[in-house]
């Protein structure tokens, strides 16, 4: 028996399924599916059936238990996104996701991390030196610059700093067409030669040109330059492989594509919501005060910029980086009790976990004195994941919760 004859879901359109509603209010989409329906709900997008799921245990099934019959969701196999990414961390699967993964986690081990404090800083110290009393500001771009150079910068150490203007255009003109992931638009022009189509693939090579010229000086040298590509250089294999250029290339894209963006909207996020919360905002400050005394911040003191922390964490609570993730079934299995076919597009998403009132007590509410040691130690695990979970979490979550 199919899927969608024995779950509970919108009929959708007779063609487009539920793809023009989700993408006319996708937040409010997510969350009246799960007010009306449940905690597992069947949907269609076109011709493909999808699963959203809500419910932890099939949360945890999906991503950890069983995250071997799962692969990344179709979205993630679209041109547009092969084309950017490539065959990187974010894409990969199977053996050749387990090889790059352990080649590339060195990288992101707490003591290398911890070498690029002083580049956070640094690049911060500069951003806020042009900001004049008075003055209003854009955070969100603001902060989309600040973490580019500060990617930039702990990627390729000085190498393209001085271009961080244009290599972020390009990034920000090659993510546009995302923005239209759920619209016949996207279909078509992931399979035609549309003039969007075309254009993307124009930025792509521009950009290709940067990466490939910086990855063929650095083989030149063989020198550690303390940044991220000199690790992703020297991993190595049991027999002694590496890296081609190629892969180079695609983890490197990935890096800029999810260390970019994702932290400057939280960062953006974090400032929207102190801004509406005085009383937070001024225990911040006091916290800071306190605990630098008026220097720079180092990686020693993090542990003891303890409602900072907090802060943050309520902030990816809220707005989390990326509102979803999705997978796809391999080969049939069994979710919450129903047969689920092979090609099944599942969609969990943490904007609705987040903001659960069964975990969170006043959901809606910016509260970041609920983190304390007690309530995580309490929370179940897949209630917040903003950094995703099972094996395919976040390489870089210590890099993002750090900056």
């Amino acid at each position: 028996m199919e899927i969608g004859t024995r779950l509970p879901g919108p009929k959708g359109a007779r063609i487009m399924g539920v793809m023009r509603e989700f993408n006319r209010d996708s937040l409010g989409f997510i969350e009246r599916m799960q007010r009306e329906y449940g905690d597992i709900v069947w949907s269609r997008f076109l011709y493909v059936p999808a699963l959203f799921l809500y419910h932890l245990d099939d949360i945890e099934y999906v991503l950890t238990t069983n995250a071997k019959n799962f692969r990344k969701a179709m979205t993630l196999r679209s041109n547009f996104f092969q084309r950017l990414v490539g065959n990187g961390l974010l894409t990969s699967e199977g053996e050749e996701w387990k090889r790059q993964r352990r080649l590339s986690s060195p990288a992101f081990h707490r003591e290398r991390v911890a070498t690029y404090a002083s580049t956070m800083v640094d690049y911060t110290r500069r951003l806020i030196s042009g900001w004049r009393e008075g003055e209003t500001r854009d955070m969100h771009r603001e902060m989309m610059r600040l973490t580019l150079e500060i990617v930039v910068r702990c990627l390729f150490s000085a190498d393209i700093s001085h271009d961080v203007d244009h290599v972020g255009a390009i990034l920000a003109e090659m993510v546009k067409p995302f923005a239209s992931q759920a619209t016949l638009k996207w279909i078509l022009n992931n399979r035609l030669p549309t003039p969007e189509h075309l254009r993307f693939h124009r930025l792509g090579r521009k950009i290709d040109h940067v990466v490939y010229r910086i990855i063929a000086e650095r083989r030149a040298v063989s020198k550690d330059e303390g940044d991220l590509l000199s690790m992703l250089l020297a991993a190595h294999d049991d027999d002694g492989s590496g890296m081609t250029d190629e892969q180079l290339r695609d983890e490197v894209m990935t890096l800029f594509l999810a260390g970019h963006e994702t932290t400057a909207l939280t960062l953006a996020w974090t400032w929207y919501l102190l801004g509406k919360s005085p009383e937070a905002e001024n225990k911040f400050h006091a916290e800071v005060d306190e605990v630098l005394d008026g220097r720079d911040a180092t990686f020693a003191d993090l542990p003891r910029l303890k409602f900072t922390e907090q802060i943050v964490k309520e902030s990816m609570r809220l707005y989390p980086p990326a509102y979803g993730l999705g997978r796809e079934a391999i080969n049939d299995c069994e979710i919450g009790g129903y047969h689920v076919p092979a090609g099944t597009q599942v969609f969990m998403f943490q904007w609705a976990t987040h903001r659960d009132a069964r975990f969170f007590d006043e959901p809606q509410k910016f509260k970041p004195e609920r983190w304390t040691a007690e309530f995580e130690a309490k929370l179940p695990k897949y209630a917040y994941f903003p950094f995703g979970a099972g094996p395919r979490a976040c390489i870089g979550a210590s890099f993002a919760m750090m900056e």
